[in-house]
This record gives structure tokens, sequence and C-alpha cells, in this order.
């Protein structure tokens, strides 16, 4: 019986990390800035104006569709997801190495992972942020572009409030601020998505 469970368990995906991030009042004007930031649509797909630029994205784009192989095995599925993870980080200030390191802690690269703190998706959004920022439809927080745009914006919003301060900002997103567990954990799966000679 006990070999059993034990083999019931190992089958069973591996739960999410999202902590205990907690509701915080904002103001007005913070509100009415990230709902505008959530709400803007637009096409995943990126601009250059320069072919050296385009360049540099493909490149991205290939080296970072081998290294997600095997978690994504579907190749048009991977395409979708580094697309849409490249256009949300940089709309958002953001570097996609961090990004993709943040959802492999907190989701494991699970579209429809719920941590035991009710989280959701890739990037584990609290569902009080869809009321806060949001249309209030919890659900479409499993939508690819809807939790990255969320992800990216609240990140963006926690490394404002501690003015710059990754280690902090990581910190509040997951709920353990001031703890260094998550923030490490973060900034060595960043390491994995870097390119070559990026620090």
């Amino acid at each position: 019986m006990k070999r059993r469970l034990l083999l019931a368990a190992a089958l069973l995906p591996p739960l999410a990390r999202a902590g205990a991030q907690v509701e915080e009042p904002l103001a007005d004007a913070v509100r009415s800035a990230l709902s505008a930031a959530i709400a803007q649509g637009a096409p995943p797909k990126p601009r250059f104006d320069r072919i050296e630029e385009r360049l540099t994205y493909l490149r991205w784009l290939g080296e970072m569709s081998e290294r997600l192989k095997r978690r994504k095995r579907e190749a048009q599925t991977r395409l979708e997801f580094l697309e849409t993870v490249w256009y949300e980080s940089k709309r958002a200030g953001l570097e996609p190495a961090l990004v993709l390191g943040l959802i492999q802690v907190e989701s494991g690269f699970r579209k429809y992972a719920i941590s035991v703190a009710g989280a959701r998706g890739y990037m584990q959004v609290m569902p009080f942020w869809a009321r806060l920022i949001g249309d209030g439809q919890v659900p479409r927080l499993f939508h690819l572009q809807t939790n990255l745009r969320f992800g990216c914006v609240i990140l963006r919003h926690y490394l404002d409030r501690e003015k710059g301060d990754l280690f902090m900002a990581l910190g509040r997103y997951n709920g353990s601020r001031g703890r260094a567990e998550y923030p490490r954990l973060v900034m060595g799966a960043r390491r994995q998505w870097l390119m070559p000679g990026e620090v």
C-alpha cells in the first residue's frame, strides 16, 4: 500500500510555488495605470526598426525554443509561448530571461498550474489582481497572453515600488519579501535562459 501511494505521488505534477502574496491597497492613480497597462490590447508580434534587432530576436527565439523543447514538445505551442514571453517582458521593461526564470520557478511552465494559495497560470497570478486591475474574470488568468501580461505588469509594479531592487521586488511578487530563498531560485533559473555572452 505504501509503495502504491509513493508511486501515485511521484506521478502527480509538482505543486506551483506561488507564495502568500497579499492584496495591498493601491492608490487610485496606480490602479488606473495598472488597469490601462493590462487593458491595452496588442498582438504579441514584435516590430523592428533595424534588421540587426530582428536578427537578434530570431536568434533568441531559436535558442530558447531549443532549450524549452523538453518542457513544451509541440513546436507551434513553444513558439507562441516564447513570442508572448518576449513581447510582454519587453513591453513591461523586463528581461525575457528573468521572466522565463520566474515562470520556471512559479509554475514549471505549466499553463494550468494552481498553487495552494490559489495563484493561477504560468506566472502564478493571484485572483485578486483580476478584480483590482482587470475585468474580474479569474478564469482568463489561464489565457497565455493575459497571464503573462498580468505577471509582467505586476512584477514591473513591484520593481517600481522597490525602486529597482530586484531582490525585494521578487520577494514581494512571491509574498516572501525580505527572505532570500525565492529571489535566489528565480535568479538561478534566470541564468539558464540567458543568451551566450549575457550576464
